[in-house]
């Protein structure tokens, strides 16, 4: 899974970096010891040891580079992060909203869903924005109305004639 993550510059390079110490590790195991029977023998245990750190290095080293994102895909990601907007469910029903009393300040979409059984729609109004709505929605059907929250209380109601009257009304903070 994390291997479909990479980039093609990344495998490429731990591929061939993984290659090299397999077989290194192949050589050193079936190899050597049938061309030189005494392997790694008296005097080549020193030169032999060192090989096996050099290839650990240049592992670590590989998977620390090549595993490592590219600073244009994090800056990528942070700004896609800075100019989503954070969802924020609602539900309506006849005369009461279902919405979170406090959300995070800045691009916010309400998505409304209308589980009553007639229309309904979603006004907001409060600092910074003035009295904006959904249009009407059908029962069973959602809509969405995105808005940019300043730190403070905002009023969210329907618009429908006495339906604000019969309670369909609620706070929300942004903070």
């Amino acid at each position: 899974m994390l291997l479909a993550g990479l980039s093609t510059g990344h495998l490429i390079g731990l591929i061939v970096v993984a290659a090299a110490f397999i077989a290194f590790a192949l050589f050193s195991s079936f190899v050597a010891p049938k061309i030189w029977p005494d392997f790694p023998g008296k005097n080549g245990l020193a030169p032999f040891t060192i090989a096996c750190f050099v290839m650990f290095a240049a592992m670590i080293s590989a998977v620390a580079v090549f595993g490592r994102d590219a600073p244009e895909a994090k800056a990528s990601e942070s700004a896609s992060a800075q100019t989503a907007a954070a969802s924020v469910p609602v539900k309506e029903v006849e005369f009461k909203i279902t919405v979170a009393k406090s959300v995070k300040a800045g691009k916010t979409t309400f998505v409304v869903t209308n589980a009553g059984k007639i229309q309904h729609n979603l006004a907001i109004s409060g600092p910074g924005v003035k009295q904006t709505s959904t249009a009407l929605i059908n029962p069973g059907a959602k809509a969405s109305l995105t808005v940019t929250l300043k730190k403070g209380t905002y009023t969210v109601w329907c618009t429908v004639p006495g339906h604000k009257a019969a309670g369909m009304v609620a706070t929300v903070s942004a903070s």
